[in-house]
């Protein structure tokens, strides 16, 4: 458990996709400030994380932008509100405090954050995302010591031989990270092919031919060391060959799978692995907790981005209510209210 000061919020969006973005303007403009929780380790979720060059065409205003562009575009929107993010750390733990009148909620990670918030909107889209894991026998005995699945602190690789395994973005975003900072870093993937960004792979190659990192093709077969403490890995490459690679952090990237998680115990009333809200402000069945995006579900509900957009609009003035109860909120358009522009910073 962390040892520090618990973090104290009128409303923890849990989750930082495309919905969960829009939330904190939304609350902003209610002058409510938010901080957002994500198992990933950047803002964006699925859109950022899985197809980020992917184009998406049903945004109103833009004919075409891709995952990445929405997420960046969302990210500018709301720097005059200050979010704060709490990056590759999943929430383990809702406890209420309050009152269906006056809720609060203690809120614990899996990284021993604790949050004390007033209300929580749960913007996780179908769940928590979740490694998936590469089939290696014991690899569960290094997991938390040896091999990792995301990177919380860079300082922890400095002087390390790092072996990562994939060849997407995270894979080539974290093997280019770690390289200054770790004695060795070794990418090894099943063939000469990459996935991810092409500067990203141009420059790679680049290290490895000026012999600052090392790269392989084959795959892990099995893992060397006592665990939890990890030494190396014996791999194979596709002419059936085995090679060692000396390594005492391995970070696998093997892609993302859907889960539903932790939110299974979170005393809500699920339907077939979603949440249930209303659709006047999209409140779950616990007073204060609401459910936006591809994670609730409703009659007629449509998983697009533009109906989260809508419910996390509806649900921030319910917040409102539950975080200055009694306070007269008169509805104004942004283009014709000099305050609110102000907040922006455009007036």
């Amino acid at each position: 458990m962390s040892e520090e000061m618990p973090v104290t919020t009128d409303c923890l969006i849990i989750g930082a996709g495309p919905v969960g973005l829009f939330a904190v303007f939304e609350l902003g403009l209610l002058d409510i400030r938010a901080h957002l929780v994500d198992i990933l380790g950047k803002p964006g979720g699925q859109c950022a994380e899985l197809y980020p060059e992917k184009p998406i065409y049903d945004i109103p205003g833009y004919p075409i932008v891709t995952g990445q562009e929405l997420t960046d575009n969302l990210l500018k929107q709301i720097e005059p509100f200050h979010p704060t993010f709490h990056f590759g750390e999943m929430v383990s733990a809702i406890t209420p405090t309050g009152s269906a009148e006056a809720p609060s909620f203690t809120v614990t990670t899996d990284a021993g954050t604790v949050f004390h918030a007033r209300t929580i909107m749960i913007a996780a889209g179908g769940g928590s995302f979740q490694p998936k894991k590469p089939p290696i026998e014991n690899i569960g005995a290094y997991e938390g010591t040896s091999v990792f699945y995301a990177v919380r602190k860079m300082e922890d690789y400095r002087g390390r031989d790092v072996l990562i395994v994939g060849g997407g973005d995270s894979a080539l975003d974290w093997a280019l990270n770690l390289q200054p900072l770790a004695r060795r870093v070794t990418i090894l993937h099943r063939r000469d092919d990459f996935r991810a960004a092409p500067h990203s792979v141009e420059k790679m190659r680049a290290l490895v031919a000026a012999g600052e990192m090392d790269l392989k093709i084959g795959q892990v077969t099995s893992l060397k060391g006592t665990a939890p403490h990890l030494a190396g890995a014996l791999c194979r490459d596709n002419e059936d060959n085995a090679f060692e690679i000396t390594a005492d952090r391995m970070l696998p990237f093997f892609g993302l799978t859907m889960k539903l998680g932790p939110i299974a115990d979170w005393g809500l009333n699920l339907h077939e692995n979603l949440i249930a809200a209303d659709t006047e402000k999209f409140e779950t069945s616990v007073p204060g907790i609401f459910a936006v995006g591809d994670i609730n579900t409703y009659p007629g509900k449509l998983k697009l981005i533009l109906s989260g957009f809508h419910e996390a609009t509806l649900a921030a003035q319910k917040i409102n209510r539950y975080v200055n109860p009694g306070k007269k909120v008169v509805f104004q358009y942004t283009t014709s209210s000099t305050a609110l522009q102000r907040k922006l910073g455009v007036a």
